[in-house]
């Protein structure tokens, strides 16, 4: 196989889906300091995003983890 067809096929595999559940979880540093913000300044609305910002990470994860499950043996890196 290729280091052209490799590349490609990253996203696809368990060391892919591992830097994706880390870059989604990264996230969460955005989402305390926007929160954090909100409540200081009594803002609902930016509470309200915050919490939709951080439903949407966590699903994000679920998703991440569930493809990693998926994955299993069939890790197109392992050749």
């Amino acid at each position: 196989m290729s280091a052209i067809k490799k590349a490609k096929g990253f996203k696809k595999s368990k060391p892919g889906t591992y830097l994706s559940i880390g870059t989604s979880l990264f996230g969460v540093v955005g989402v305390v300091k926007q929160a954090k913000k909100a409540r200081a300044e009594h803002d609902k609305l930016q509470l309200i995003d915050a919490v939709v910002s951080a439903a949407a990470i966590v699903t994000t994860v679920a998703l991440l983890v569930r493809e990693l499950k998926r994955l299993g043996e069939d890790d197109v890196l392992a050749d």
